[in-house]
């Protein structure tokens, strides 16, 4: 793995040496923007709106718009320049319980590698000190010129970094509850269900919108037509469906230890 980010994780007066390593990667036949009508590709080019000249990578810079239409121009060595503490520090600022933590708020993972020799001793002492203590670190760090919020958590006796959103991120969802009332039976049979559907082995679990783009792709490829799947329907009787859905989850567990 090539490393993303090396700096150093601060915890009072210890100092850690570290690389980042992206911790997650997306699969699936990779597409692209075409023209429908003779398959073209449609590239994205960057033009300036001003003269309409293509821009080349180098001559760009990032921009803000002041509130009187003025955009101000932002070279990336002003942002190199910012007095951010958490440049090249992975700053912890304390410690908390993991269910402290909103689901809502995590965002992307990263492995954390010890950087040279010297280090291995301290991300040693670190792992082994959360994973007794039960705690996650919080921390603060600045990637891809964003200081992010983030969490420092042990797994297989290595470090990972889990970006988070910073709580004012988190869009107010209004009132999306729902008034339809519930029956006694109804609950009952909801909670045997899950109770019959317990034990689910996530590594077992697959892609399947991958592999139905892969079998779109062939058959496409291969100038078949391809059938679009029949929409499942919500059911009319939801007690019946429960109930179905139940003995579907029985048969299938037994099955499973046979």
């Amino acid at each position: 793995m090539r490393s993303l980010w090396q700096g150093t994780v601060s915890v009072g007066l210890v100092a850690l040496p570290v690389d980042l390593f992206a911790a997650a990667e997306d699969h699936g036949p990779d597409l692209h923007l075409v023209h429908a009508a003779d398959g073209g590709r449609i590239r994205h080019r960057r033009v300036c709106e001003l003269d309409g000249r293509e821009v080349r990578p180098e001559e760009t810079a990032r921009g803000w718009e002041a509130p009187d239409g003025r955009t101000v121009v932002i070279h990336d060595a002003g942002l190199e320049a910012l007095p951010l503490p958490t440049k090249r520090v992975i700053e912890v600022v304390g410690f908390i319980d993991e269910t402290d933590v909103d689901p809502l708020l995590y965002a992307r993972p990263y492995w954390v590698g010890a950087h040279g020799p010297g280090a291995q001793k301290p991300y040693a002492l670190l792992v082994e000190a959360l994973a007794r203590s039960g705690r996650l670190a919080v921390c603060k760090v600045a990637l891809r010129s964003r200081e992010r919020l983030a969490v420092l958590r042990p797994r297989n006796g290595i470090l990972v970094l889990h970006t988070l959103h910073w709580p004012e991120e988190v869009r107010d969802p209004g009132d999306l509850s729902s008034p339809a009332p519930t029956t006694a039976r109804e609950l009952d049979l909801a909670e045997l269900l899950m109770t019959e559907m317990t034990g689910v082995d996530v590594t077992e679990l697959h892609d399947d919108y991958a592999q139905a783009l892969n079998l779109l792709v062939d058959t496409l490829a291969a100038g078949r037509t391809a059938t679009p799947p029949l929409e499942p329907q919500p059911p009319v009787d939801l007690r019946a469906a429960l109930e179905q859905s139940v003995r579907d989850a029985q048969r299938a567990r037994n099955s499973g230890q046979d």
